[in-house]
């Protein structure tokens, strides 16, 4: 009898696997209860909703029935969607890197019932190919050593989760958790810089990027060039331009403006079909105009819901001619497209990603004149504040059309929509925004988030872990903080930003590709510090101010705009920066360390005084 229980779940990929004639579970602690109760070892499947490789192995091994009846009789089965949970991705892959380095999705990993993983891998068919065995091999020597070599199988788990918490509680150690302590140590300038010459040195100088295949957007560290590239690295100018001018020019891009997740080929040729929200959004930060404004297309045409959010991603298969295919939809011209229904979304909103969202429509809005882009990000940010943050707080990771998952908020969520939020503050002037994002920082300083009942009780909860695609969590609230900081004048969020940044940043220093985003902000916190305040009235000059303002932003530097009825409305708040700037309409007053220059009353004058400080 099948006894799957997916059917009602929140998550899109755990609902495409329920009617699979495996019995699966959500994560919980049912599951390994159940798993205890039997004496059984737990499989843990972990995969997305967009994945090529989950969905061949779902069609493969898990709809296989033979396969599913072992699975029944001697395991229990957990199907685990990484967006949803990453808090559970992160533990079960760290665990998985003492089996192989050849990481990805699916990961499957199998677990004793107090869920300490003694082996684990990737993707497996149901008869071997190449380098892959067969499932049903794999099975069979798990379930052979679980029998007959269970002291061995017990001390293996219990050395692997003994190794994931002394490393989690060593990286805790070195990072603070913001609040206070001694002060950090950041990697110097110099030291900063001299990353840049050694990325150089990876470039590809044939085709562009770094490294060879595959080639992957990797926004952070585009973003790290960009702040260097601000900061008058000429280097860094150029890698970031050829990079950047590669990924608009290749197949990564798609036709209609959005960015694929990464290519298989050297040379950027054929894509990996899928396309997430976090890669371009991340993008959208940095990208010049025409290329932005394409990632901003996308997002509105086709990952924006009807409220304003967006949703997680966009499936690398459709459904042609009958037939399950990879990125052939893609392949089509744009205008032969509408004949086919286009591949399917991963519909949930994610309330980090679109806080990522919500700050690459901001930043490219205010750089490049763009007030499309400012409502886009102001729809999002009001559809995740009225939907997943209740008196403050994130409460909500993940929803869709079928409901609220009961996944925990993350650092992910409460820092990247902090920083997203506050984004948007800057640019729009509207209060409310920097008052939620202010709150969200309180609460990622004060580290109250719920950790998972069974990572907790296995000791394997290991936290946020360094990611090259996607902008961290902790380095966003670092930001945040070190943002807040400068428009208050509170020394105290600039110190805890260096605490939060510092231990990442100096592992950058020789690990750059997942730690790019802490170089970029240490780098910040060490420049002179610059605070331009934009106040008018009329909305052509504020808005010509603001894009003038924003180009020529820089690392340590913080540009808000504001209407002199906001002004006083956020001086009021504790806004330090705008105290007593409602007197002149227009003006600008750029500032180090809150003491001002005289008011800038036209955009000539401004751009004499950013040239001069």
């Amino acid at each position: 009898m099948n006894d799957n229980r997916l059917g009602t779940a929140v998550s899109p990929y755990l609902r495409l696997h329920a009617d699979n004639p495996v019995d699966w579970r959500e994560w919980g602690p049912d599951a390994f209860a159940e798993a205890r109760a039997r004496d059984v070892p737990v499989l843990v499947s972990i995969g997305y909703a967009t994945c090529h490789w989950c969905h061949v192995m779902a069609r493969e091994s898990f709809a296989d029935p033979e396969i599913a009846e072992l699975l029944r009789q001697d395991f229990v089965a957990v199907k685990v969607d990484r967006e949803e949970r990453p808090d559970v991705d992160a533990s079960t892959m760290a665990a998985a890197a003492a089996f192989t380095d050849q990481l990805g999705w699916p990961l499957t990993a199998f677990m004793t019932p107090d869920a300490h993983v003694f082996f684990a891998g990737t993707y497996y068919p149901p008869t071997p190919v190449g380098a892959h065995p067969a499932f049903r091999q794999v099975l069979g020597a798990v379930l052979d050593a679980w029998r007959d070599r269970r002291p061995e199988v017990h001390a293996n788990a219990s050395a692997i989760a003994t190794a994931i918490r002394q490393g989690t509680a060593e990286a805790t150690d070195d990072a603070g958790d913001g609040r206070g302590g001694d002060e950090p140590s950041l990697p110097s300038v110099d030291v900063i810089r001299g990353v840049v010459d050694a990325l150089a040195q990876g470039e590809d100088a044939v085709h562009g990027g770094f490294g060879g295949a595959p080639k992957f957007p990797s926004a952070p560290l585009l973003e790290f060039l960009a702040d260097v590239a601000a900061d008058g690295d000429d280097v860094a100018v150029g890698l970031l331009e050829r990079s950047l001018l590669v990924i608009a020019r290749s197949e990564l891009t798609d036709a209609d403006g959005g960015v694929f997740r990464y290519a298989t080929k050297r040379d950027w040729s054929v894509p990996h079909y899928e396309r997430m929200l976090y890669d371009n959004a991340g993008l959208l930060a940095i990208a010049p105009r025409d290329q932005a404004r394409g990632i901003a297309d996308f997002l509105r045409d086709t990952l924006r819901r009807g409220d304003g959010a967006f949703v997680a991603a966009q499936d690398s298969e459709s459904t042609i001619d009958g037939r399950r295919v990879e990125g052939e939809w893609y392949r089509l011209p744009l205008g032969a497209r509408a004949q086919f229904d286009p591949p399917p979304l991963d519909d949930q909103v994610l309330t980090g990603w679109n806080g990522l969202a919500i700050r690459g429509l901001a930043i490219a809005g205010a750089r490049h004149g763009d007030d499309e882009m400012l409502e886009l990000a102001r729809a999002a940010a009001d559809a995740v504040l009225d939907t997943h943050v209740q008196d403050g707080h994130v409460v909500v990771r993940s929803s869709t059309p079928r409901g609220v998952s009961t996944a925990p908020p993350t650092i992910e969520d409460v820092g990247l929509l902090a920083e997203g939020l506050l984004e948007l503050a800057l640019v729009t002037g509207e209060l409310r925004y920097a008052t939620a994002a202010r709150s969200l920082v309180d609460d990622g300083l004060a580290g109250a988030l719920d950790v998972d009942p069974v990572l907790a009780a296995s000791g394997t909860a290991t936290g946020e872990q360094p990611q090259t695609a996607l902008r961290s969590g902790t380095i966003a609230l670092a930001n945040a903080s070190a943002l807040l900081g400068a428009l208050t004048g509170d020394d105290r969020h600039r110190s805890a930003a260096g605490r939060l940044v510092a231990d990442r940043a100096r592992t950058g220093t020789t690990r750059p590709l997942g730690h790019a985003d802490a170089l970029g902000v240490a780098l910040s916190l060490q420049r002179p510090s610059q605070e331009i305040a934009v106040v008018a009235s009329d909305a052509q000059a504020l808005r010509e101010f603001r894009t003038l303002a924003a180009t020529a932003r820089r690392p340590g530097s913080v540009v808000v705009t504001v209407t002199p009825e906001q002004a006083r409305a956020w001086s009021d708040a504790g806004f330090s920066l705008l105290d007593g700037r409602d007197a002149l309409d227009p003006a600008a007053y750029v500032c180090h360390d809150h003491v001002c220059a005289l008011p800038a009353r036209s955009t000539e004058e401004l751009t004499a005084q950013l040239a001069s400080s």
